[in-house]
């Protein structure tokens, strides 16, 4: 029931947020879908390319973990617009521990991401043995 000058419903305004949410949180999960797919296809390339996936893997991990990232962050984004229509202290606890919990995974992760960075470049950068040629030929 709208009052006099009332545009939109409290009501209203939940379905929609909650529509929002329900569409962020699908995004986040397609990317961590599209991310896995990706990796799970360029790991199967390069074994059957090549019998060492050693140099490969370690880019192969670190693409992955961006797409893990990425859609963690719209899984949180979608729980932190969901509190702002949380009608009870419960509801807010549970998203405010399901948000910890992400935000603490999305952490460990881009720290992680970051010294697999820093190996590959500190790998790329070293570099490779010479072989000396013979004295006097």
């Amino acid at each position: 029931m709208n009052m006099p000058g009332e545009l939109v419903t409290g009501a209203a305004v939940r379905e929609l947020i909650g529509w929002v949410v329900h569409l962020i949180e699908a995004g986040g999960a397609l990317i961590i879908f599209v991310g896995a797919v990706w990796a799970f296809a360029r790991f199967a390339m390069t074994g059957l390319r090549r019998r060492s996936l050693i140099g490969e893997f370690n880019e192969i991990r670190l693409g992955l973990g961006r797409f893990l990232v990425l859609g963690l962050e719209f899984q949180l984004a979608g729980d932190v617009l969901r509190t702002a229509v949380a009608p009870s202290f419960t509801e807010i606890g549970q998203l405010a521990a399901i948000a910890a919990i992400r935000t603490i995974l999305n952490f460990f992760l881009t720290r992680e991401i970051a010294q697999e960075r820093a190996e590959i470049e500190g790998d790329q950068k070293e570099p490779l043995p010479q072989a000396s040629a013979p004295v006097g030929v």
